[in-house]
């Protein structure tokens, strides 16, 4: 059976030698959160932090840092899940494995939360306040303490109950800006997320939105929170299929349940239409979200059970600890992506891009085989349906390409994918843009909280042209740019001035630079070019290259062309396509980290120190 609560898991995990107790005096203010990251990078242990500066709770950081760790976390279940997938792709091949077959039903048992009396329930035996919660700050102009893993908890106000709940992990701000010590926490909750269904059904009905916020409790539920689960189907039946026993949830009169294993409930409800400044905070692309207007929790009280743990992350530039958040939903589930996306072989959603902005997808063509013209038809179809299919449709660039073209690309070999791309691509044809419309909610290349545009680039059929490996000799650059680097195969490069543009406008530099290449023809090898800020950083790694050109770059104001222009309202050019991936003036700040404090980070890790051979 699977970890009930973060008690048992801690003990499991420190007896098999994956957690590591740190008792050094340690700060929540920036110090935590920087030990944390460290470790993840080095493939380290879960960490429990006994000795927290103004916490009277540890601190649980890392859980699930590594796939491994948190693939052993869920150990007992993972077959039952498998099964379970596999009857839905192919019965068939379910039905030769009997062994596992039979486990199913019993999973599926699970699925069902059960009642206790709020006696039964640990979670309930404590109560606190917010500003006495570990107040974690994980980057230095961060607005103020925040709850790192949330599971925030509503139902359809219209429908109350266990079917209609959903579980999402939705950032919650616990101190600073406007927000009323100890009587006001801020909810913010991306475009696309199931929290917005019931808020919006609330608002027409003129009433609150009765919200629960659980910290901790069994590992299963942090996962569930984060699930990309159809909508309709609860996150806690997800959450007793995968830690293999049924929730158990007790209820307050006129509060919602919360699970009665839970480390800490924050219990209160929404204003229908009220909002409070919230942020900035520094989110998983790597950048700081601003400050905008959000919904809050009118906080009614705070429960604790009295061995609490308090579970933590940071995000950052990936890649971090969600990742392998990415990777274990991916193990769970890509089996299914074909049954939903017919046609469809495999989707990737680009960590090291921070997730939205790149989606790769492999699909098929297949409309006219009798026609002897191979071009794309049915990737088109395909892409439509994957940018309609839940948390899939906040891709800002999609691309896609044809399976029988190289039936052995493998959709995590991004290198390998871009490179078929660019050798099939047409740039005549094979852009497809979809303006004035809603992006993830964390990326500001669009100018605006949650808009901006989409490209599709679909390519299919032979290849057109070999890709340069080397800088070609006869490379001229116009005045104004310079230091050209070959980030990957036919990819160019290029430093230019720093922006100065606002949201929306198209920049005279680069369309000149498109102009000169048009006069004086780039090399044939030479398919992509991108505009930098630091060449030299964007060609030193692929991470690099695909998280300054997809996070920096709006497809509707940054995508040029050499040779460019329209043809019965579709944009393409003769020549290389160029995006402009500079920092722009109204882009969110990157993150970076205090300077003092990774000194000091770095006189404890070294020889001797208390976190030598752990960072």
């Amino acid at each position: 059976m699977g970890y009930r609560n973060l008690q048992e898991t801690v003990a499991d995990l420190e007896q098999h030698g994956m957690l590591r107790r740190i008792a050094l005096p340690v700060d929540a203010n920036l110090e935590v959160g920087m030990i944390q990251r460290r470790v993840y990078q080095a493939g380290g242990p879960a960490l429990l932090f006994t000795n927290v500066t103004g916490s009277a709770f540890p601190l649980l950081g890392n859980l699930f840092g590594t796939l491994e760790r948190t693939r052993f976390i869920f150990r007992d279940t993972l077959r039952t899940i498998d099964t379970l997938v596999k009857l839905k792709v192919n019965p068939l091949q379910a039905l030769r494995e009997p062994a596992g077959l039979l486990k199913a039903p019993f999973g599926a048992m699970h699925l069902l939360p059960r009642r206790v009396s709020a006696d039964q329930a640990p979670a309930l035996a404590c109560t606190t306040t917010l500003s006495r919660l570990p107040q974690l700050i994980s980057w230095p102009n961060d607005g103020g303490a925040f709850v790192t893993l949330p599971q925030v908890y509503s139902e359809d106000p219209t429908r109350p109950g266990f079917g209609t709940s959903n579980l999402g992990m939705y950032r919650v701000q616990i101190s600073g800006n406007q927000y009323m010590p100890d009587r006001q926490a801020g909810l913010h909750y991306q475009i696309h997320r199931g929290i917005g269904v019931h808020h919006q059904q609330a608002i027409a009905r003129g009433q609150r939105l009765k919200v629960n916020v659980f910290v901790g409790g069994a590992p299963s539920m942090t996962v569930a929170a984060v699930m990309p689960l159809p909508e309709g189907m609860p996150e806690l039946s997800f959450a007793g299929l995968l830690g293999g026993h049924r929730m158990t949830m007790a209820q307050l009169p006129g509060q919602l349940p919360l699970p009665s294993e839970a480390d800490f409930c924050i219990v209160g409800s929404i204003d229908p239409a009220a909002t409070l400044p919230e942020g900035p905070f520094g989110d998983h692309l790597g950048y700081y979200s601003l400050v905008h207007p959000f919904p809050f929790i009118e906080v009614e009280a705070v429960y604790h059970r009295a061995d609490a743990i308090w579970p933590f992350t940071t995000v950052g530039r990936p890649p971090q600890e969600d990742t392998s958040f990415g990777a274990f939903i991916h193990d769970l589930t890509g089996e299914l992506i074909p049954t939903v996306l017919h046609g469809i072989k495999a989707v990737h959603a680009v960590d090291a891009a921070g997730v939205h902005p790149l989606l790769l997808a492999i699909g098929s063509e297949r409309y006219t085989p009798y026609d002897g013209v191979t071009r794309p038809r049915e990737l088109l179809t395909q892409a439509n349906a994957i940018l309609g299919q839940g948390q899939l449709s906040l891709a800002k660039y999609l691309l896609i390409v044809a399976e029988q073209d190289n039936p052995a690309l493998d959709i995590h070999h991004i290198d390998d994918l871009l490179q078929h791309l660019l050798e099939r691509v047409d740039w005549q044809q094979d852009l497809h843009f979809q303006t004035a419309t809603t992006i993830d909610t964390l990326d500001y290349s669009g100018g605006g909280l949650n808009s901006g545009s989409k490209l599709v680039i679909a390519a299919a059929g032979p290849k057109r042209r070999t890709l340069c490996t080397e800088l070609p000799p006869e490379l001229v650059l116009p005045e104004g740019w310079s230091a050209p680097a070959l980030a990957l195969p036919g990819v160019l490069v290029l430093q230019g001035r720093a922006a100065e543009l606002t949201s929306g406008e198209s920049d005279p530099a680069v369309e000149q630079l498109c102009s000169f290449w048009q006069q004086r023809p780039l090399p044939e090898g030479i398919a992509l070019v991108v505009v930098v800020d630091d060449s030299r950083f964007c060609s030193a790694t692929l991470d690099n290259f695909l998280w300054v050109c997809f996070t920096r770059s709006n497809p509707a104001s940054d995508v040029y062309g050499v040779g460019g222009g329209f043809k019965q309202r579709h944009w393409g050019c003769s020549g290389p396509l160029v995006i402009d991936a500079r920092s722009k003036p109204f882009h969110a700040p990157p993150l970076e980290e205090d300077p003092n404090l990774v000194r000091k980070l770095e006189e404890l890790a070294a020889a001797g120190g208390p976190l030598h051979g752990l960072l």
